[in-house]
């Protein structure tokens, strides 16, 4: 049990309806595990639950509909046997003592035919090919050529994340994020770079916004704002995502995002998804000026940036990626000052137990 003596990462806080012990959370991050009918892997239950000592465990992207996949053997959220997997995990989670939110998923133009519904083409805002490549059967493979989405099929999209949510409430979630980052969907709605259309979807910022806040709206009407979060990354380059003005633009997004309501919490990745902190100029504390809730931050932190995060009231709650797969006592690490094991690149993506749930913790090293 850590105190608030061990420093200000380690206070407990709230976001929205979530209490959490820390300001520790962890970040969704894909690991290519689902099974048959893209149920999570049995494996999830004890990966989820060893790692519980976070905060706030945010779970790895997980697809709305059949149409939003876009990785092989990723997880789903829109049938019962998925739900009845994933409750498993939320069970687990909370009999530690723990918090978890589900990531709600549609990627869009990052996709390939060989994994969508037969005869289905991925969909975007714009018939626009990214300059990406995903993974399938076959390994690496450049992304299929996607068709634009017509105006008439945007409410039941909308109706599909409204649906996933309520899908993750009752599979035991906390609360949802909105995956509005990284080159997906709704990021391809927001920039310019990938979102051509002409309709009131399309062009200007308060058009680019518009999905996004009709989506977190729909969410929030369905499982309370006080339960929706949202991730965002103004800059990163990941999936060929790119736009002209990124502050304005992002900087009205969390306007919209904050008049929804009392959202539980805004995750904003720092320059390039994984990679540099500083590779677009960017002032991400206007960002955070113009939101009231809780406030994530995520890419590259240490334990002392970390710290001097949250002491500032820069930010809530910091979000740790990779080091968690390597590490799943890394709050206790991080509040002892133990060395971080390494990650298994190998294992990242894929295959069973080995590189998932087999790294020991400080007590089992």
């Amino acid at each position: 049990m850590t105190s608030s003596s061990d420093g200000p990462l380690f206070t407990p806080t709230r976001l929205g309806a979530i209490a959490v012990a820390n300001r520790i959370a962890m970040a969704p991050l894909t690991r290519n595990r689902a099974i048959e009918g893209r149920v999570p892997n049995p494996l999830a239950v004890q990966y989820y639950a060893q790692r519980a000592s976070a905060g706030l465990l945010i779970a790895e992207a997980t697809q709305i509909s059949p149409l939003g996949q876009g990785y092989l053997d990723t997880p789903g959220i829109y049938n019962q046997a998925q739900i009845d997997a994933w409750k498993k995990v939320t069970d687990a989670v909370h009999e530690t003592g723990g918090k978890i939110v589900l990531q709600l998923w549609h990627v869009g133009r990052i996709s390939h035919t060989s994994l969508l519904p037969e005869g289905q083409v991925p969909v975007a805002p714009s018939a626009l090919q990214a300059n990406a490549k995903t993974f399938t059967a076959k390994g690496f493979e450049d992304v299929s050529v996607p068709r634009a989405l017509d105006l008439a099929e945007i409410p039941a999209l909308i109706q599909d994340y409204r649906q996933a949510a309520r899908n993750a409430i009752t599979a035991g979630f906390d609360g949802v994020e909105v995956h509005a980052a990284n080159g997906y969907l709704i990021d391809q709605f927001l920039r310019d770079g990938s979102n051509h259309r002409t309709d009131a979807y399309g062009g200007s910022i308060e058009n680019r916004t518009r999905l996004l806040d009709d989506v977190v709206r729909a969410i929030a009407s369905e499982i309370g704002a006080e339960r929706t979060g949202v991730r965002l990354s103004p800059v990163t380059p990941a999936n060929d995502a790119h736009d002209s003005d990124p502050q304005p633009l992002f900087e009205r997004a969390v306007e919209r995002l904050d008049a929804i309501g009392p959202l539980a919490f805004i995750h904003v990745i720092e320059g390039a998804t994984g990679g540099p902190r500083d590779n677009i100029a960017f002032d991400y504390a206007a960002l955070r000026a113009k939101f009231k809730g809780a406030w994530i931050a995520n890419n590259g932190y240490t334990k002392d940036t970390a710290e001097a995060a949250i002491a500032s009231g820069y930010a809530d709650v910091i979000a740790f990626g990779r080091p968690f797969i390597a590490n799943p006592d890394l709050v206790e690490r991080l509040r002892l000052g133990v060395a971080l094991s390494e990650l298994d690149p190998d294992t990242l993506y894929g295959g069973g137990s080995h590189g998932y749930t087999d790294y020991p913790s400080v007590s089992g090293a």
